[in-house]
């Protein structure tokens, strides 16, 4: 058995928890974030069944050799705007991802990401910058969604 472990992301965006929600769930949005630095995820890569035992799936696309990395999931628990839960069955032994969307009331919204079962290769330093940085797209993605000046 591999071990596995525990992450937790937590980021403050100035936007609704709504809009944040569906920033998660839609193609349209994902296409503009999801992935680390240096990899881009074109719209036809994502598939998104926003249902309890619907798929979500992306393939990322390396910028720098074109090789890809597809991740499959099946969603487990969706409540707009609070709460999105997914497996990835096929990560040893199944890897869960919960993100909460937290209002603070003040025209932000606290992201809560974790993630429990995950494999020691995901746990890496670098695994983990990687991630920060599809969260640090995610930011600039928003900014240019709300008109915010950075």
């Amino acid at each position: 058995m591999t071990e596995t472990g525990e992450l937790t992301y937590r980021r403050v965006h100035r936007a609704s928890p709504e809009l944040l929600f569906d920033c998660m769930t839609t193609p349209e949005h994902l296409t503009h974030f999801w992935g680390p630095t240096g990899t881009t995820t074109p719209v036809e890569n994502i598939t998104v069944d926003l249902r309890p035992g619907g798929v979500f799936e992306t393939t990322m696309v390396n910028d720098a050799d074109g090789s890809t990395h597809t991740m499959r999931a099946v969603y487990v628990e969706i409540r707009r705007p609070e709460r999105l839960v997914w497996v990835e069955p096929g990560v040893e032994g199944g890897m869960l991802t919960t993100i909460t969307f937290v209002d603070l009331h003040d025209g932000r919204t606290e992201v809560v990401t974790r993630q429990t079962n995950v494999p020691a290769a995901y746990l890496s330093a670098q695994a983990r910058a990687g991630f920060g940085t599809s969260l640090d797209r995610f930011d600039v993605y928003l900014a240019e969604l709300t008109g915010e000046r950075r």
